[in-house]
């Protein structure tokens, strides 16, 4: 605190007026034209946890997943991961305690379920889990996310959370899904109907008043009986945001640099759709980029 007897009202006004010069220096530099944005979010990234552990089916494509994940983490600077492989590193690195070190958590292609072998995930403390969540951090599900707790009646809480679980699912199939909203960062690449082949699921539990939709088929992807068939959404979880994609069930939906044993159906555009489509869900759910969440329960364009 300055003397007014030592330094007296003009210097005083001096050293104000210098502060205030800083100041406006930094915001300017931050403002500068050739000031990269991107530099800041590289310098903060969220730290992500992607988990892959299976109790139940263990997809092929899982190896793919975490290898496109990380690529997307890297390449975007926007965040990074660190994985949970096995049940040790669940019980490691998803306590209460440890989560505080993470902004988020990516469920790709897990798988548990109740009477399957193994059983559920062994979470820690899934309660806690939930309660992480809702404080207002990420959960992106991929795929068999929604096969990983299941209740069918009545739903378990993780199901709640995630906005549906996994009912079945037949031969995998070519389908057009239609974009619910193309202003969202997982949809604003895709135009209004993203073409590709993979494994689409048949949901329980889902109820669209209580979600904001983002993909879905207005025909049964097999059979193509009309009906109502979501494919992708977000919600809100208390202050938490929920991005879940049913897609990503084969390895070249991930990516065209897939192995050769594994047949190609899909184009390189589909999976470079496909990454533009869970990078811009992760980014919303971290809360880097704007999208909306409130509910659109429309049920067809």
């Amino acid at each position: 605190m300055h003397d007014p007897a030592v330094c007296g009202p003009n210097v005083m006004k001096t050293s104000n007026i210098a502060i205030i010069n800083v100041l406006l220096s930094g915001a300017l530099a931050f403002c500068a034209p050739g000031f990269s944005t991107k530099a800041v979010a590289a310098a903060k990234p969220k730290k992500v946890l992607v988990v892959t552990v299976t109790h139940g089916f263990r997809h092929s494509s899982i190896p793919t997943a975490e290898k496109v994940l990380g690529e997307l983490a890297e390449k975007s600077g926007a965040f990074t991961v660190d994985y949970v492989r096995t049940d040790e590193e669940m019980a490691q690195k998803m306590t209460a305690a440890a989560l505080k070190n993470y902004d988020g958590v990516i469920f790709a292609n897990t798988t548990g379920g109740k009477g399957q072998k193994g059983g559920d995930l062994p979470l820690p403390d899934k309660q806690a889990f939930l309660d992480w969540i809702k404080s207002g951090k990420a959960f992106i599900g991929m795929h068999s996310a929604t096969d990983t707790f299941r209740g069918y009646t009545p739903l378990d809480p993780y199901v709640e959370m995630l906005g549906a679980e996994f009912l079945t699912h037949h031969d995998q199939a070519e389908v057009d899904c239609i974009n619910q909203d193309p202003k969202h960062p997982a949809c604003r690449d895709l135009g209004p109907m993203f073409h590709l082949k993979d494994e689409i699921y048949l949901m329980n539990g889902f109820d669209r008043n209580k979600v904001h939709a983002l993909l879905m088929l207005d025909k049964h992807p097999n059979d193509k009986t009309p009906g109502d068939f979501p494919i992708a959404w977000c919600k809100m979880y208390g202050k938490g945001r929920v991005f879940y994609t049913s897609l990503g069930h084969r390895e070249d939906v991930w990516t065209a640099d897939t192995p050769e044993k594994f047949k190609r159906e899909n184009s390189e555009g589909v999976s470079e759709l496909y990454q533009k489509h869970i990078l811009g869900g992760i980014k919303w759910a971290l809360g880097l980029e704007r999208g909306s969440a409130k509910v659109n329960n429309k049920v067809t364009k």
